[in-house]
């Protein structure tokens, strides 16, 4: 685990579990070791808070390539924070450059380490799940490694869509950990992918007990 992320964990991570007293569920279903995906819905920017200080393992998170890129002082302060605390880069912009965050997490996850993902791609809008992207069955396929789905419960209310810090509300999340989704044997087809992510999406609604609704989720407006 990176210097850094741990200082991380041992201060934000425990003063999140102190502060706010999550409810955590399913710890036993994560491995101790080896590639792993947590794959879960997303109600809030509260969510990576919450995953990263619920669980005990490091979470390779996305960052966009300007945290890496910057210049002057904030630039080295950005790209050293995100190096220190072992991100993934993820470029702008679709085609080629788009998936250098999914090249770049394949040599994380083979070298042992875990990956947040979330299938839906966007912080839910009302609440409610929506289809997910075939992204995290993609990965899981690729760099062959389980699939741990992940149940928040509660993130919105600390901290809805526009809330730049999570307001004090004890007992108000949970997280919730369901049993890994082994991709052996499963091939890289669309189809093949589909259905896993469909499989992987039922498991995550069975934690959370949220509407499912069969379409992708709407974009977030450009201001957010």
């Amino acid at each position: 685990m990176p210097l850094l992320y741990t200082i991380g964990k041992l201060t934000v991570g425990n003063a999140m579990m102190l502060g706010w007293r999550p409810r955590v569920e399913g710890l036993e279903y994560i491995p101790r070791t080896g590639g792993v995906i947590f794959a879960g819905n997303h109600l809030s920017v509260a969510d990576e808070l919450f995953l990263g200080s619920a669980q005990p393992r490091h979470l390779a998170f996305w960052a966009k390539s300007d945290y890496f890129d910057g210049t002057g002082v904030k630039g080295w302060l950005n790209r050293n924070l995100m190096h220190g605390l072992g991100a993934i880069r993820v470029e702008r912009g679709g085609g080629r450059a788009a998936l250098t965050a999914f090249d770049g997490a394949i040599p994380v996850l083979k070298a042992g380490d875990a990956v947040a993902i979330y299938p839906e791609g966007t912080r839910s809008p009302d609440g409610k799940l929506y289809r997910g992207r075939t992204g995290a069955a993609r990965l899981a396929v690729a760099a062959g490694v389980p699939i741990i789905p992940v149940g928040m419960i509660g993130t919105e209310k600390v901290q809805p869509i526009g809330q730049l810090l999570p307001k004090p509300a004890r007992g108000v999340v949970t997280v919730k950990f369901g049993k890994p989704i082994d991709p052996e044997g499963r091939a890289d087809d669309r189809t093949s992918l589909r259905t896993l992510t469909d499989e992987l999406m039922a498991e995550i609604q069975k934690l959370t007990g949220q509407e499912y609704v069969p379409r992708y989720a709407p974009a977030k407006p450009a201001k957010e």
